[in-house]
């Protein structure tokens, strides 16, 4: 029995395909297209899928989409009436754009599947779930529990916003919702356009932002904007914002109520942005927190699961984590819209189907998200030949080596391995890495290689069997979705001068002898590498620990800023070229820069939009 998933149309899409239970394929469209969030319908990740298991189309019994088109445009409906006048300039251009293609999905659905598929039943095969079902089941069904409690957490999708589910076995149940305009997700992404940064993409930059600032206007939010029960349920006031009737997020009450417009991109940082930052933190912290606590009191779950965006929030995750509410905490690699592709698939096969749920006892089910496509070493050869590479082909413990030694060389490396990760983090199949001793590495791999803001923090990347020694966490972190504190013998003390520094004076001091990987506030965003599901790069942490003693290195994506982390050799490459990445090893392929041909540089610094 196989299943489709499709998520499309509004940001991040995405296909996967389930087969007999089983998770075989999953990967963004912005990976083939190159094109950052690419919201339209996922040809080349659809196809990929089909590749991938070695079938077409007419092999696969139902496709499914991961949310309701007409609830959604019943909601806009609705909203724009409820606040008229307002918005009459967003409601004229927004309703050509539905009325054309967004309202009549179900058909352009059934044409795009008639393209692989002419005689596609497309009124027996296609089938819808909600926007938060979708969320719900990708977040329980490849999760290793037998049952758990399910935390939905996201801007918006038909009318929901914040959902709780529960799941056991093969039966999920959507029990309780807050409903559009109050969202979490929505009023993170508020603080996100104030302080300057791209809304559905820069929240992770606000999140980076927050320690090095105050929550001095916490009380300041929670006293007018939001008003927050015992049990996590909110309301926020509307009259602060725009995103119902407008087409920005705030407005002039909202910059009133915080003393001055909004930042414009690119525009200088300053501590009362930070502050900002470290305030709507801490009431999302709050909101979680009290959110998880009622839902442990009214469910008497074991377990939860999380999804939707604002389960990317890894700084909450780790608050949750320590507050020891639940047993266990599993929270969706791909939390976001695109994810809603593996929720729609697993629902429809689960739930609709009725199929039975298949444990392994051991592992969730999303192969550590190594789900996208993989080269073998003769195609990178190949591709990396036509594309003008200059390499050397090593055996593969020769590779292992000499890639720990240029780590340990602190030299900034290109590895693409596998499977490409499914999801917004390079798990280390297609990550940039560094030296996490290197005092100097997080600006260096800023400035110079990703070419974005200087105080974005870069997560490490540990040895499962060695987390204890490094930081104080008890629990896998698989997908870079748990912060952490730093060990306290692994910290350095600060001065009486460095502790008087504020902001991003910060940045420069460091705090702990692994201090690129180290926050300001002493915490890191873990991933933990297990030999089960990245073999490669355990064996490379492990080689690198054999030559410097350190079990831990930095990971980030393999991209600069605004593209989407690279898929194929020839996209390894050109990034390779167009930054400063000194050497770059794709399967056994190995490269330096200073053996490349110099009429082949490129410059990335400006190729891509601000993400």
């Amino acid at each position: 029995m196989r299943v489709l998933g499709i998520s499309a149309f509004y940001h991040d899409s995405a296909a996967a395909l389930v087969e007999d239970g089983r998770l075989v394929g999953a990967a963004q469209e912005e990976r083939f297209t190159r094109k950052k969030h690419d919201s339209g319908f996922p040809e080349k990740a659809l196809q990929y899928c089909l590749d991938t298991a070695g079938i077409k189309l007419a092999d696969v019994d139902y496709v499914a989409f991961y949310d309701k088109p007409f609830l959604k445009f019943e909601r806009l409906l609705e909203t724009y009436l409820a606040f008229a006048p307002r918005g009459f300039s967003s409601f004229r251009m927004a309703m050509p754009l539905w009325l054309k293609e967004k309202l009549f999905q179900k058909t352009l659905l059934r044409d795009e599947m008639k393209k692989w598929q002419p005689d596609f039943d497309w009124q027996n095969r296609l089938l819808f779930g909600e926007h938060h079902q979708s969320h719900a089941a990708s977040a329980f069904f490849p999760s290793p529990y037998e049952e758990a409690a399910i935390l939905c957490m996201d801007g918006v999708g038909e009318w929901a916003t914040t959902s709780l589910g529960f799941g056991r076995g093969n039966k999920l149940e959507m029990l309780k919702e807050i409903h559009f305009p109050h969202s979490l997700g929505l009023l993170y992404s508020a603080f996100t356009y104030y302080t300057g940064f791209k809304v559905n993409s820069g929240e992770y930059k606000v999140m980076g932002l927050a320690p090095y600032g105050e929550p001095k206007f916490k009380d300041t939010i929670l006293n007018n904007i939001v008003d927050l029960k015992d049990d996590g349920t909110f309301r926020l006031d509307q009259s602060y914002f725009d995103y119902c009737t407008g087409l920005r997020m705030t407005n002039d009450k909202f910059a009133e109520l915080f003393g001055g417009p909004a930042r414009k991109p690119e525009e200088l940082l300053t501590q009362k942005h930070m502050d900002l930052a470290a305030s709507i933190q801490a009431v999302t912290e709050e909101i979680v927190l009290r959110l998880d606590r009622s839902v442990k009191q009214e469910t008497g779950a074991k377990n939860i699961c999380l999804a939707g965006g604002v389960a990317l929030n890894c700084v909450a995750n780790g608050k949750l984590l320590r507050e020891n509410i639940f047993d266990g905490i599993w929270v969706q690699p791909a939390a976001g819209d695109a994810g809603g592709a593996v929720g729609a698939a697993f629902a429809a096969y689960h739930g609709y189907l009725g199929q039975a749920r298949k444990l392994n006892g051991h592992l969730d089910g999303m192969a550590g998200s190594y789900l996208g496509p993989e080269y073998n070493d003769d195609e990178i050869a190949e591709r990396l030949t036509k594309a003008g590479a200059r390499f050397v082909r090593l055996p593969y413990e020769k590779t292992i080596f000499h890639t720990a030694e240029a780590l340990a060389q602190e030299k900034a490396v290109g590895w693409m391995q596998g499977r490409m990760e499914f999801g917004p983090r390079s798990l280390g199949a297609r990550s940039i890495l560094g030296d996490a001793r290197s005092p100097g590495m997080q600006k260096t791999l800023n400035l110079k290689v990703k070419y974005r803001e200087s105080f974005r923090p870069f997560a490490p990347a540990v040895l499962r069997e060695d987390l204890g020694d490094y930081f104080d966490i008890k629990t896998d972190s698989p997908y870079m979705l748990m912060v952490a504190p730093v060990n306290e013998d692994r910290r350095r003390a600060m001065t009486a001068e460095e502790q008087a520094l504020f902001g991003i004076d910060k940045l420069n001091v460091p705090r702990s002898d692994i201090p690129a990987v180290t926050h300001v506030d002493y915490s890191a965003r873990i991933q933990t590498v297990h030999k089960e599901t990245n073999p490669a790069f355990h064996d490379l942490i492990s080689a690198f620990k054999a030559q410097t003693g350190s079990s831990v290195i930095v990971n980030t994506s393999f991209n600069v800023r605004g593209e989407p982390i690279v898929c194929t050799p020839e996209d390894a490459f050109r990034c390779f070229m167009g930054s400063e990445i000194e050497v770059l090893v794709i399967g056994n392929c190995f490269l330096r820069k200073e053996d490349q041909d110099p009429a082949l540089k490129l410059d990335y610094k400006h190729a891509f939009e601000l993400d």
